[in-house]
């Protein structure tokens, strides 16, 4: 149950709502044993003794017992509930924390969709647990201490024989809890492969339209769907169980109570008001002790939740500041691989790289697929860390720079353009947050972006819809530039940025990189090698290794790999 303490562990900031919710349901608890208690004297009094004035008072002592009893419940539930519900959203809040800061490497192993579902429905299926249970536990648990109290103050001999079948109930609950925490753990999986679907389905729409596939991807769907179903149907099923079960059982102890308390009745050894206020006590605390039955079931469902959710809180991140890493300043931009080697899991896709950029070069990587193009640049941003050898800026290790000091000093601009849902000011701001509308627009000129901007509904203040959908291809690649311009760091990182361009918008995006590139240290990734003619050099990778290196002219003289990949890309010139 150490995932439960954890989940509960959360709810000690809002300990004076508990507390409220206690008092509450100690109050509850106590019109609960009271009405019982007085069963057997107010029916004496009226029946017995016949008297009027208790008679007459009785309807209005009835309303004033459940007015009072109606508040006390309210304040229980709102503070309990409330309480619950702050303590799964700071859970939520820490996973979501947890999930930015974990590496790439987790990203790559896990897929977008099953993260969305421990977000959403497995915290969902924690708070579920955490209400039923809080108030359950509570509310129920002290209703059964208040009424056994009553019970054995009546007839301890009775209520022996009333509960000896109780602890018979346990040995199926818990049998049932555990199949339900196993299914309840499985079906959440099913969850994440459903939204897995749902979110490469939406991302993908326009492949899906194009090839005409609704049809095999509403069958991925449907089929991905009805797995969830049988996994929650095993779950009902169990859960249904639990009831009857216990209901059977119970039923036992009545009967025996009943037969026994009916004799002692008609012996003389006990009243018929004395045996019925023990009834109603019985009947009254059956009640909670089923809902407490089902309560077990909810803690087992909630702790499989629990068990997926702090399985990623509990993810080691790889990327963290070492104990002596310090912030710098801005760097000049000397950037330096020394013997640097780098591998995924066990195979190695950089091996044995040196290399050294001087402060205002701009060094294009070229290369087939697969040569370590990206696993380079994705190790000066400490996406990932050498697995042997250092990258170093300015002649320092960056695993002894603060991270977010390090990524002070690099800009990336991506082939794959991260456009959020958000103004386009906003957009370009996402580098510094705190720049003015004034250096907005001015990155925007920078990257020839300020013209068709102006020309939007709202010009900056125009939300550009998810993923930027409301703008060209050329247009998206033109703000992330911006952004990258407002940024203004040293180094600079261009990964294939113009490679998804027609003609007329490369030309306008290389001559916003141009303005970008200037004075700064730049690592340009291109298949297209029209675009880095120019480049101060040219680094062959193959093989995760280094093979040539050079200037355009030096290394076609060469006769290399990169005269081959010139005259397959210029074969029609």
């Amino acid at each position: 149950m150490e995932s439960f303490k954890r989940v509960l562990r959360y709810s000690r900031p809002y300990w004076w709502r508990i507390a409220i919710a206690m008092v509450g349901t100690l109050c509850v608890a106590g019109t609960d044993g009271a009405v019982a208690y007085l069963v057997e004297p107010v029916l004496k009094r009226i029946f017995s003794e016949q008297d009027k004035v208790i008679f007459a008072v009785l309807p209005l002592g009835i309303i004033g017992i459940f007015l009072f009893r109606a508040v006390c419940r309210y304040l229980y539930d709102y503070f309990i509930v409330t309480a619950g519900q702050l303590a799964i959203q700071d859970i939520r809040n820490d996973l979501y924390r947890c999930n930015l800061f974990l590496s790439l490497r987790f990203f790559s192993k896990n897929s977008t969709g099953a993260l969305i579902s421990r977000t959403l429905s497995d915290v969902a299926v924690m708070q579920e647990g955490v209400a039923t249970v809080v108030t359950g536990l509570l509310r129920d648990g002290v209703t059964v201490i208040g009424l056994l109290g009553i019970v054995f103050y009546r007839n301890w001999q009775l209520a022996i024989i009333s509960f000896i079948v109780i602890p018979l109930t346990a040995i199926p609950a818990q049998r049932i809890g555990k199949r339900i925490k196993r299914l309840s753990s499985q079906s959440q999986e099913m969850v994440g492969g459903l939204a897995a679907i749902l979110q490469e389905t939406f991302s993908g729409i326009k492949v899906i339209k194009a090839f005409g596939l609704e049809q095999r991807e509403i069958g991925r769907f449907v089929s991905k769907n009805l797995d969830y179903y049988r996994y929650v149907r095993k779950t009902i099923k169990y859960a249904s169980l639990s009831t009857p079960i216990v209901e059977t059982i119970t039923s036992l102890g009545i009967a025996a109570v009943v037969w026994y308390g009916g004799s002692l009745v008609m012996n003389g050894a006990m009243t018929a008001s004395e045996f019925f206020s023990f009834i109603t006590a019985m009947i009254m605390l059956f009640n909670p002790v089923k809902k407490l039955t089902g309560t077990y079931n909810t803690i087992q469902r909630s702790v499989g939740a629990a068990e997926r959710v702090f399985e990623i809180i509990d993810e080691k991140q790889d990327i963290v500041d070492g104990p002596d890493a310090v912030a710098v300043g801005r760097i000049s931009g000397l950037v330096e691989f020394r013997d640097v080697s780098f591998r995924y899991d066990d195979e190695y896709v950089l091996r044995h790289i040196s290399l050294e950029a001087r402060q205002g070069e701009v060094v294009a990587l070229v290369g087939p697929s697969g040569a370590g193009k990206s696993s380079m640049v994705s190790l000066l941003l400490r996406f990932y860390d050498p697995t042997e050898g250092a990258v170093l800026f300015d002649g320092r290790d960056i695993r002894s720079i603060r991270l977010t000091s390090l990524l002070e000093q690099v800009a990336l601009v991506d082939q794959e353009t991260i456009l959020f849902n958000d103004t386009l000011s906003n957009n370009i701001r996402y580098g510094r947050p705190g720049a003015s509308l004034a250096e907005v627009e001015a990155a925007a000129r920078a990257a020839y972006a300020h013209d068709f901007i102006m020309q939007m509904p709202e010009g900056y203040e125009t939300v550009i819809g998810d993923r930027g959908v409301r703008l060209s291809g050329g247009q998206r690649q033109r703000i992330c530039i911006a952004r990258a311009i407002l940024k203004d760091t040293p180094i600079l990182i261009l990964d294939e940025a113009t490679s998804a361009l027609d003609t007329e918008s490369e030309q306008m995006v290389q001559k916003a990189l141009n303005n970008l590139m200037a004075n700064r240290t730049t690592f340009v990734i291109a298949h297209r090698l029209s675009t880095i003619l120019h480049a101060d050099r040219i680094v062959v990778l193959d093989g995760g290794r280094i093979v040539e290196e050079g200037t355009h002219a030096k290394l076609l003289e060469r006769q290399g790999l990169y005269k081959k990949l010139c005259d397959m890309q210029f074969s029609d010139q």
